[in-house]
């Protein structure tokens, strides 16, 4: 406390080791060349040249660190005779900025308005170690080689308000939000700050970097314990309490520039950020930022779908089997249906299909045997997969239907002079429509629906056979991507089975099945045709469909993720050669999408027409591949 030539020390020194680890942006804690507990002394002339003299010596040892730096200091405005709390803005030895306190507590240890006046609507020059400086309590810094980088500054009881400066800011185009900060350590109150953080992150849609003072600035009744806390949209990506140093990670940019884009209402009606910043007065000034490859401390999902803590993921599975059971509910009720037809195949699809619309049918109060399931064995039916759909009907309690499509697959083929032996796409393709024939007629004869079983991967890549296993009356899966679905079903099998131990065990069987079509004549008894080899790794697929749809990243960056996710599972070029297969896929099988029928939204990714996912069905891909190919 009141030893600015110390922490001036302390902070050059600190921020030496930013940069070295990499780092651009930096926040620093409240009031820090001084600090925050100095109470009257901030009155005293001595202490407010020593914090300039400080702010100097800061400026001239870090002139050529290439990295925005946030700096709390006193500052006497001469021309009105007031004292401010604020955070000074530095870079390459230069202040871009110098930003005040707006909201000056008076409570409780924090009446700072014996000392500081409010810097709300200031917009001034200032007079600060040499150098004309913009001191406005409305400004933010927009980088002149990344534009979506633009930062915001506020100062700790700011965010406490009801009306923190960061919702103006962010509501003008800040993307980072700084706050110099100075709280106090009391029981329970850590817990709250970190509440506000995440939240205001969340609200503003932005990058929160958040710093505490530390603990040497425990004095007399307070004690201080250096809370620093990074979050993006929601999320907490680091923190650091009852300790000193660097607290770093890096925020995702292109992820909240892309979330605000697609939120029409983040900004007032009718008004662009530009617009709003100058109706409100806020300054924008720019800087300059060398570009660099950043190191990825963050850690990143293989499986961006499933949760990866066992609890949150049971949780998760819960909620989807309720909301994509709640969604049949509803279409059971208003169609009056009285069945509801599977085709159930003892793969992993059908099996979630008819997993859901058992909860469906306790939740109508009507009976299992209501669940129609037909199974359909045709060339590439394996034992294996045929025993497990009887036997799932069976410990489900739904009524078994068998319907062996095989010789009416042979007439058609007859009929339109298709040879057996040429398994090319329509020997696979006419097996998939006549099964498709088999469950509508069905239902029609039983007064029922259709349960649609194809995933959303499938519906990415477009594995489904075009008015065959595309097409149902309500496609319940139509939301859930594959690696999620064996998630849910791994999840019924072991907590929902309950004593059923015989169920658990067709369950756990159909888990340890290859996912095929079985629409190629097995060999020797065994699955011929495997989906993974063909249309590649699905684990793959979901992370791709995640970044590339739900957050709208480039081919470069989402292979810069897969690296990271993947890296000890596949090779750069394996990587590379799915992705393209995605993009290839994805593009060309949208006209797929565009027709496909009502399915229940689980998750905040749907492929659905008629809100989720618009794209023209003959869209071309050859942008996103030409940037792939650039990458080999």
């Amino acid at each position: 406390m009141a030893d600015p030539r110390y922490n001036a020390e302390q902070i050059f020194t600190l921020m030496r080791e930013a940069d070295r680890q990499g780092v651009r942006i930096l926040c620093l804690p409240e009031l820090c060349l001084t600090g925050y507990t100095c109470g009257d002394l901030f009155l005293q002339p001595t202490l407010l040249k020593g914090a300039e003299e400080g702010l100097s010596t800061i400026l001239e040892a870090t002139k050529n660190l290439d990295m925005l730096t946030a700096v709390g200091l006193p500052y006497w405005h001469k021309f009105d005779n007031k004292l401010y709390n604020c955070a000074a803005l530095i870079h390459k030895g230069n202040i871009v900025g110098l930003i005040p306190k707006t909201y000056i507590p008076n409570y409780g240890e924090f009446c700072e308005n014996r000392w500081f006046a409010s810097g709300k609507d200031i917009d001034a020059l200032a007079s600060l170690c040499d150098r004309q400086v913009h001191f406005c309590s409305k400004l933010i810094w927009e980088c002149d080689e990344l534009p979506e980088l633009v930062v915001g500054v506020e100062i700790c009881e700011d965010l406490w308000t009801p009306q923190p400066p960061s919702i103006t800011l962010a509501r003008t185009g800040a993307t980072v939000i700084l706050n110099l900060s100075a709280s106090s350590e009391l029981a329970g109150k850590a817990e709250l700050r970190r509440k506000l953080v995440t939240s205001q992150s969340a609200q503003c849609v932005c990058g929160y970097v958040y710093a505490a003072a530390g603990e040497g600035e425990s004095t007399t009744d307070l004690v201080f314990a250096g809370h620093n806390m990074i979050a993006e949209n929601g999320a907490l990506l680091a923190q650091r309490r009852f300790a000193t140093g660097l607290t770093v990670s890096e925020l995702d940019l292109g992820r909240l520039t892309h979330l605000r884009r697609r939120m029409n209402t983040f900004t007032q009606p009718e008004t662009t950020p530009m617009e709003a910043a100058q109706a409100i007065g806020i300054n924008r000034a720019f800087f300059s930022l060398t570009p660099s490859l950043t190191t990825l401390t963050r850690g990143v999902s293989p499986s961006p779908f499933v949760p990866q803590d066992e609890a949150l993921r049971s949780e998760r599975c819960e909620e989807i089997l309720k909301i994509a059971a709640l969604g049949l509910k509803k279409r059971l009720e208003h169609t009056d249906a009285k069945t509801c037809v599977i085709g159930l195949s003892g793969g992993l699809d059908s099996t979630l299909a008819i997993l859901i619309t058992a909860v469906a049918m306790k939740l109508l109060d009507r009976p299992a045997s209501d669940m129609i399931a037909v199974t359909m064995p045709c060339f590439g039916t394996t034992r294996r997969t045929r025993s497990n759909a009887e036997l799932l009907a069976e410990h489900m309690g739904a009524t078994l239907k068998v319907v062996d499509v095989g010789e009416a697959v042979k007439v058609h083929f007859r009929d339109i002079g298709q040879s057996m032996e040429d398994q090319d796409v329509t020997f696979e393709n006419a097996q998939a429509r006549e099964r498709t024939q088999v469950l509508m007629d069905i239902a029609n004869q039983t007064g029922g629906l259709v349960i649609g079983t194809g995933d959303l991967s499938e519906l990415a890549l477009g594995w489904c056979t075009y008015n065959g296993d595309h097409m149902s009356m309500y496609a319940v899966n139509a939301g859930i991507p594959k690696t999620l679905v064996r998630h849910l079903v791994r999840y019924v099998a072991g907590d929902k089975a309950g004593e059923d131990q015989a169920l658990s065990e067709v369950l756990e069987d159909i888990l340890d099945t290859p996912v095929s079509p079985e629409l190629l004549p097995a060999v020797a008894g065994e699955i011929s045709q495997k989906t993974e080899d063909i249309v590649g790794p699905y684990e793959l697929h979901d992370f791709f469909l995640y970044y590339v749809v739900r957050w709208a990243f480039s081919p470069r960056k989402v292979l810069r993720l897969a690296e990271q996710a993947f890296g000890c599972s596949y090779d750069r070029a394996v990587l590379l050669k799915w992705l393209k297969n995605f993009y290839r896929r994805f593009f060309s099988q949208q006209f797929k999408r565009s027709c496909m029928p009502d399915g229940p939204k689980v998750g905040s990714l749907a492929l659905s027409p008629r809100g989720d996912w618009r794209m023209p069905s003959d869209a071309a891909a050859a942008l996103w591949l030409e940037e792939l190919e650039g990458l080999e």
